[in-house]
């Protein structure tokens, strides 16, 4: 049984920190901005909460994180009441924000001159895979951390790799999110297409998801689309941010997103809308509305 802090207790991390309470059968603290969650965290799971990032993390072998972005995680991991300030040598803090890859090699640099080890292991699966404790984890940080730290992680998850040093595991998660973008734009036009050429839209993803068009998004979300349901899943606020992250890196490595740039656009154009918590899938409102 480890010592193991969890930061951030939205709709993610609340139920992960959970599960390795459960299922890790650990000693957790939690810290969360807001105290009464944090309360109601404990009260539930039966562990422990913290009144500052710094106070949780004592004395802890691991410290999760998973807050919104990357001002948000320098924000509790540094400073006075930050979980550096806090963590000894030798534990390791494990990143499942989905942040820049820059922030991640910012945060290993200067836990390595304490001693600490910092993994960026951002997670995809979106609330229910959070809720259910399968998501997959994708990891960047030096492979002795990782390998002390996966079994961990797999408290919530059903797949966890390292993917190469710091950072990797973050570009990672910007693949994933460059290619659901276009995937979604994708199956919004064609769901809107069979719509307008009066088909059974039913039948058509029945018969079409058992082919090479298939994939979780279209029989997830392929139906509610058609009905112009997007009340669920990934909200548009949190995928915007992820796709300014994927197009900021892109200008660092010279990658070319002229798709997930215009998708993006596309995104925004639903916020306008007052739509920026609906779900990703709600590309399709554009095209039905329009």
């Amino acid at each position: 049984m480890a010592k193991v802090a969890f930061i951030g207790l939205g709709v993610m991390g609340y139920p992960m920190a959970g599960y390795l309470k459960s299922k890790g059968e650990h000693e957790v603290t939690v810290y969360n901005r807001t105290t009464a969650k944090a309360q109601k965290w404990a009260e539930e799971f039966g562990g422990n909460f913290a009144e500052t990032p710094r106070k949780a993390a004592a004395g802890a072998d691991f410290v999760f994180c998973c807050v919104g972005n990357d001002d948000d995680l320098r924000g509790v991991v540094l400073g006075e009441d930050g979980a550096f300030a806090e963590m000894s040598s030798g534990s390791i803090f494990i990143d499942n924000t989905t942040t820049s890859a820059e922030v991640a090699r910012e945060l290993y640099a200067i836990g390595k001159e304490k001693g600490i080890s910092f993994i960026d292991a951002p997670v995809s699966g979106g609330q229910a895979g959070a809720e259910n404790g399968v998501l997959t984890v994708m990891c960047g940080g030096d492979e002795d951390a990782y390998t002390k730290a996966e079994p961990q992680i797999m408290a919530f998850a059903r797949a966890c790799r390292r993917m190469g040093d710091i950072g990797a595991g973050q570009t990672t998660k910007m693949v994933n999110q460059i290619c659901i973008a276009g995937l979604l734009q994708g199956l919004a036009e064609g769901m809107n297409f069979g719509s307008k050429a009066g088909l059974d839209m039913d039948a058509v993803i029945d018969v079409i998801s058992k082919g090479a068009a298939g994939s979780w998004q279209m029989e997830n979300r392929g139906s509610t689309m058609c009905k112009g349901e997007f009340d669920f899943g990934f909200a548009i606020d949190w995928m915007r941010k992820d796709l300014g992250i994927c197009l900021e890196e892109a200008k660092n490595n010279g990658a070319r997103l002229p798709v997930t740039a215009m998708i993006d656009q596309f995104y925004a154009q639903v916020q306008a809308r007052g739509g920026g918590r609906w779900d990703t899938s709600s590309l399709m409102h554009l095209l039905a509305n329009d």
